[in-house]
């Protein structure tokens, strides 16, 4: 197991009420446990705001833990300290979400992917020099881009400079933090496909952070799908989305748009579109028992009353629920039955 967390918690302290002075606290990441295999990738899926790019940075530790424990390569990285941290930053790199926000205006391409090879003392200014036009190479830009400022780029091209860097250091493990979502949709699939092939050539390990389902189907092995905080569900890609066990992930694939080509047979195949009611949670003060709850069409009394442990049910998926929609005990019946009166859209 190449990345291994156990009850990961980030939370922010908050400014007290002004009439109660009560200290408030924000739990953005709120006891998550999830493994990470070599050579694979894991998917993260979730609204926004449900702590997906917070658990990113606190899997790589660019962001400190407030609770439990992340493993890399076999070492406990949870408290390491900054200079203890170093030997281990190379082995594990992130790809930020906005490439224009991360690239530093003021300095030329090249420097920028030189940079954590300076950092880490790869070699002398030639040696560095040829490495960093040998990542332009790898990443589809021509070496003449050394010397070009990030404004002088497209937004696919800077998103390659952000790779090139995050490839610097010949990392075991990349965790992209939506990398696509700033992107032109011709311009994704290139980037996709890049990333496609940086896996197969440096036997790459990712955890791919996306609010897109279907991009996400299309690049992950297995899916973790998080709410308020919490994964709620873990499952094998096509097992998650050809029948989901939690009434979230059912909801979210719901909401994926259907291709539809006038054909009798598409429309007949067309998916039920599932209306949540209400407004997500505040965080800072989580409904009792289930998080979900509140949303959930087939919330009952336990649901208020005792929070869901990620459990096994069977064939590798972990689920966060008192009654999974694929289970084989007698309340499943009630869930289809209440499914089946949601309304269309």
């Amino acid at each position: 197991m190449l990345l291994r967390a156990t009850d990961v918690t980030k939370h922010y302290q908050l400014r007290a009420d002004g009439l109660t002075r009560r200290r408030r606290v924000l739990r953005a990441v709120d006891g998550v446990s999830l493994e990470v295999r070599a050579g694979e990738t894991l998917g993260v899926v979730g609204e926004s705001g449900c702590g997906k790019s917070t658990l990113g940075r606190c899997l790589v530790r660019l962001t400190d833990l407030t609770g439990g424990r992340v493993e890399f390569d076999g070492q406990d990285i949870s408290t390491l300290s900054t200079r203890r941290l170093r030997p281990v930053r190379p082995g594990m790199q992130l790809v930020f979400q906005d490439p224009q926000a991360s690239l530093n205006p003021r300095r030329r391409a090249g420097d920028i992917v030189a940079e954590p090879l300076l950092v880490h003392r790869y070699g002398d200014a030639a040696a560095v020099r040829r490495r960093v036009a040998e990542l332009f190479d790898v990443v589809g830009l021509a070496a003449g881009h050394l010397d070009r400022y990030p404004h002088e780029f497209s937004g696919g091209q800077r998103q390659r400079i952000g790779i090139a860097r995050a490839l610097a250091t010949d990392p075991k493990l990349i965790v992209a933090d939506e990398p696509v979502s700033a992107l032109d949709v011709s311009i994704q699939a290139q980037v996709l496909n890049l990333f496609a092939d940086l896996q197969e050539e440096f036997a790459l390990t990712y955890v791919f952070i996306a609010h897109d389902l279907g991009v996400v189907r299309h690049v992950s092995d297995r899916i973790a799908v998080m709410y308020l905080g919490e994964i709620v569900e873990l499952a094998e890609t096509e097992a998650l989305y050809e029948a989901p066990d939690h009434p979230y992930t059912q909801a979210l694939l719901s909401a994926v748009p259907d291709i539809d080509d006038g054909s009798p047979a598409a429309d007949g195949a067309r998916r039920e579109r599932i209306v949540l009611t209400g407004e997500v949670p505040n965080p800072v003060d989580k409904p009792t028992g289930c998080p979900f709850r509140t949303r959930c069409p087939y919330a009952r009394e336990r649901c208020a009353l005792e929070r869901p442990r990620l459990t096994p049910t069977g064939n590798g998926r972990q689920t966060a629920c008192h009654y999974p929609l694929t289970s084989a005990s007698p309340d499943v019946g009630d869930a289809a039955d209440a499914a089946s009166r949601q309304p269309r859209i």
